[in-house]
């Protein structure tokens, strides 16, 4: 195959793996003695799980997190070696497979520990547990009421060699607003969970509570490990405060499919939501909602594009948006990139999409999709 060049995709993500390690950095400064366990769920928030966790760890973090099963045996599929928890999973999960790929699971139900001790009996093979303690999200988790029963059958597992408690973990609900009470409140619920799992004589190895947000502002939740998500993506968790030196690893982009003049008038995309006011010139790019591109941010956003903002206008369609040139369409041609949303001076930033839907950064850098192409830039690949 050498000597075949393929064509560049219309439209792409870019992931910097240098951005990713400079994010891991400052989470690891914030941390203090605490280790970094780097979220990767949902294929490494669409940045790409695998490539995610190498740079991540190569950086400093010590430990991978996922939801599923499914995504932290294709983590060791890929090569990645270090510990890996998942905290996502049925009674019915496949728990035989983590088990033998030596995957930490997180139990957040009785049943579910019942199931994996049946699956480590089946291999003959001591299973990797850790306990999802329920503090107050009031989502998953073992909630107070049923924990001295989940830690009774547990005490028996360790005992008999058919479980290893790892680790105690919750969630919080209100970590973005660091000086919220409720904070307070799942800590003090967080020690209590603790204190009673040690009454029954099991002693984690360690225990972990902090979010993205947490991690970076409250450092009395860190205590062994923090757990940043979207942070290490370099979009802040609490964007109204600050971006706390974070850098944005993905860059959404298009190639321009053609520059065509608009005359006073007339209209542009379906409904002619938008009517040219004099003689324009616009550019179409080939991303819609099929490819990330919300329609509901029809004329709420603009692109990179000549070395300029360009406003988008009309509706944003399955396949195609349009952006006004104006006069100043500065040489613009076919086959010119432009940035949807980046991380350079002058690049709009996932957080102003957001902020016109009404939503999180987290959900605009999933959005992506389709026939979008992902590729890696920077790390050691």
């Amino acid at each position: 195959m050498g000597g075949v060049n393929k064509p560049d995709p219309q439209v792409e993500t870019l992931v910097d793996l240098d951005a990713i390690a400079h994010n891991v950095r400052i989470l690891a400064e914030r941390a203090g003695d605490a280790a970094v366990m780097v979220v990767v769920k949902a294929d490494g928030y669409n940045h790409g799980a695998a490539e995610v966790a190498r740079a991540a760890l190569a950086a400093g973090a010590r430990e991978v997190g996922t939801t599923t099963i499914g995504e932290a045996v294709a983590l060791r599929a890929a090569g990645i070696t270090a510990p890996i928890l998942c905290w996502l999973n049925t009674s019915d999960a496949d728990y035989a497979s983590a088990i033998a790929a030596d995957i930490e699971i997180g139990v957040s139900a009785l049943a579910q520990l019942e199931a994996v001790a049946a699956a480590a009996r089946r291999l003959g093979r001591t299973a990797t547990v850790s306990l999802k303690v329920d503090t107050g999200l009031n989502r998953n988790g073992i909630p107070a009421v049923e924990y001295p029963e989940v830690l009774e059958l547990l005490a028996r597992l360790v005992g008999d060699g058919t479980a290893r408690l790892r680790a105690i973990f919750s969630h919080l609900a209100l970590a973005d607003q660091p000086e919220h009470p409720v904070n307070d409140r799942q800590r003090e619920r967080f020690l209590e969970f603790i204190a009673v799992a040690k009454e029954h004589g099991l002693e984690p190895e360690l225990v972990h509570v902090a979010n993205s947000a947490a991690a970076l502002t409250r450092p009395d939740l860190a205590f062994d490990m923090v757990r940043p998500g979207i942070a290490v993506y370099g979009l802040s968790p609490i964007p109204e405060l600050s971006d706390f030196g974070l850098r944005p690893a993905m860059t959404f982009r298009a190639r321009v499919l053609r520059v065509k003049r608009v005359a006073a008038g007339e209209g542009v995309s379906y409904g002619h939501d938008w009517i040219a006011e004099h003689d324009t010139t616009v550019a179409l790019l080939p991303a819609g909602y099929a490819d990330g591109v919300p329609r509901s941010l029809s004329g709420k956003f603009s692109v990179w594009l000549g070395g300029a903002r360009r406003p988008q206008i009309g509706r944003v369609c399955m396949d195609q948006i349009v952006v006004n040139l104006g006069e100043n369409e500065a040489g613009v041609r076919a086959g010119d990139t432009a940035v949807l949303f980046g991380s350079e001076p002058g690049h709009p930033r996932a957080q102003e999409w957001a902020d016109a839907l009404g939503t999180i950064n987290y959900e605009i850098v999933c959005n992506p999709r389709g026939r979008v192409v992902r590729a890696h830039l920077g790390g050691d690949r």
